[in-house]
């Protein structure tokens, strides 16, 4: 398990293209009594109605939908390589199903505003929602992109504000 400090959200010295599309995240909603995480590689980091923000987009069929809709936090916990099968795992198989973190060796933690990362995890971004909005395929300007959805399960989009960024 890694010791974790708290840092600003502006010292978070990554390559978010790299943290996010290449290296993947454990996306986490619930408190430690319930909660599911999920593999993800879509999403953004910036600044919205001048705050520091994350976005994630996460398909209504998934468990995690269900716990960002009942809970106002969530996590993105990311991981060295080495923890590149645990990522594979919890993307390829359901929280309705299976324990992810009993299964792969993962520890779930709690925040102080009782979101759940993980304590392997090297760095864990704790957000807040602040908005979602599910995507429409009429404003597909590109229509190219809609061949991410054959069967037309569109994502919905939460912003989160970032409450805290801790790093290892």
């Amino acid at each position: 398990m890694n010791s974790l400090f708290e840092i600003q959200p502006e010292k978070l010295n990554e390559n978010v293209f790299q943290l996010l599309g290449k290296d993947w995240m454990l996306i986490t909603a619930g408190t430690i009594d319930a909660y599911n995480t999920m593999t993800a590689s879509w999403g953004g980091m910036g600044v919205l109605w001048n705050r520091n923000v994350c976005y994630i987009v996460v398909r209504p069929q998934r468990h995690t939908f269900s716990f960002l809709e009942k809970n106002d936090y969530f996590t993105l916990s990311f991981f060295h390589e080495k923890y590149r099968d645990v990522l594979k795992f919890c993307g390829a198989r359901s929280g309705r199903d299976v324990n992810k973190a009993a299964e792969t060796g993962i520890t779930p933690m709690e925040t102080g505003n009782n979101a759940v990362y993980f304590g392997e995890a090297r760095i864990v971004i704790e957000c807040k929602i602040i908005y979602y909005q599910d995507i429409n395929p009429n404003n597909f300007i590109d229509p190219s992109i809609a061949k991410n959805y054959p069967q037309e399960d569109y994502h919905r989009m939460y912003i989160g504000e970032i409450v805290s960024v801790k790093i290892a």
